[in-house]
């Protein structure tokens, strides 16, 4: 049976974790540049999946689709893909395959068909599964999050609860490659508990990488900034290569971190920013603007602490976007004032700034306006 992965630049990790997982269960994930072959699978987000829709429904071959937005929106999803795996898939997408190619009609754990979802049976052990095998990606070291931002999805998909990959497994991955990059929602929470750092543990996987050149809170390894800490910095910048620290802010206003429970506070943000400028290092800092109710105090608060920002490090800015599954799924954007949208484009002309501040699908489909996505 001739299974092919839709090529989609934004899941290239995602095809890197679950080639090896059907590599171990006798499946090759071919990777295409369009739907071919008997089955072919996708993985998705709520930005590019109105894309793929109709390229879907109109495919020849067996459609899987998986990925952020159809574990959260998996019925919608089911009514033009065949199948839909929701939340993770090392486990589930092989033993769909299995059903596909015996034709066994029992319901997957896990996947969602037009005629309903079936529920996952399992939460996967990371170190059933390497990292990657011959189509290289990032080292994920951990997966889920016990903090519950109102925006987001990964405490949704994957779980309040932090698991981590053990130094061994993700040695064995990182021997595959000289530079080691990691995918986790803390990079700093390694081996914890998500709320209490355990610094020990960092150091141990950091002496066992000892041949790799490490790259450690910066993109896709961002950083809380309540973890920030001179220890923190110094373990770092001894073992990394690394002289840039990426961490989210989200907001300047107190009042919109409480809201969307974020965890921490205007406060913990300036204080990061002044302990890494202090060790030496650059801070990379997420802001999303547009969040819903936010006032124009709120933002006032949120463009001095940019402007804090911008002194010694950059910003990486976001227009809020309602993910479904989230608690703000429903949620509508506050409009971004005209003004502050000149400022951000000047901002980036300088080099201060990246990241989007309009509508986003437009941006990262690069839709016009009059453009109407079905």
């Amino acid at each position: 049976m001739k299974v092919v992965w839709r090529d989609i630049k934004a899941a290239r990790n995602s095809y890197a974790v679950l080639y090896a997982a059907c590599r171990q269960a006798g499946y090759t994930l071919i990777s295409s540049d369009h739907p071919k072959g008997e089955v072919t699978c996708y993985s998705v987000n709520s930005i590019n999946e109105p894309h793929y829709r109709s390229e879907i429904r109109d495919a020849e071959g067996i459609t899987i689709v998986g990925g952020p937005h159809a574990s959260a929106s998996p019925l919608e999803v089911a009514e033009y893909a065949d199948y839909v795996i929701i939340g993770e898939g090392e486990k589930t997408l092989p033993r769909l395959l299995d059903a596909i190619m015996t034709g066994s009609t029992a319901p997957v754990p896990g996947v969602a068909t037009k005629d309903g979802i079936t529920q996952p049976d399992h939460t996967v052990l990371l170190d059933a599964y390497p990292c990657f095998l011959e189509i290289k990606g990032f080292l994920e070291i951990s997966r889920g999050c016990p903090h519950a931002c109102a925006y987001c999805q990964t405490p949704r998909i994957f779980g309040h609860r932090m698991r981590h990959r053990s130094i061994d497994a993700i040695a064995a991955s990182a021997a595959r490659v000289s530079d080691a990059r990691f995918v986790t929602p803390n990079a700093l929470a390694y081996g914890s508990d998500g709320r209490t750092p355990r610094l020990d543990r960092v150091e141990r996987l950091f002496q066992r990488l000892a041949e790799n050149r490490i790259w450690f809170g910066t993109f896709p390894s961002e950083v809380r900034p309540e973890w920030i800490s001179d220890e923190a910095l110094e373990l770092i910048r001894c073992y990394t290569a690394g002289r840039k620290i990426h961490f989210g802010a989200q907001s300047g206003s107190d009042t919109i971190l409480s809201r969307i429970n974020r965890g921490h506070t205007r406060g913990d943000a300036l204080n990061a920013l002044d302990l890494c400028r202090s060790h030496g290092f650059t801070p990379i800092v997420d802001i999303i603007v547009g969040f819903p109710g936010e006032t124009g105090e709120d933002l006032e608060m949120t463009m001095d602490l940019v402007r804090s920002i911008i002194r010694y490090g950059k910003v990486h800015v976001h227009y809020f976007m309602p993910l479904p599954g989230t608690p703000l799924a429903k949620a509508e954007p506050t409009p971004l004032p005209q003004d502050i949208e000149r400022l951000f484009g000047s901002l980036a002309l300088s080099g201060r700034l990246t990241g989007y501040w309009i509508e986003p699908r437009r941006r990262f489909l690069n839709l016009s306006g009059d453009n109407e996505v079905i």
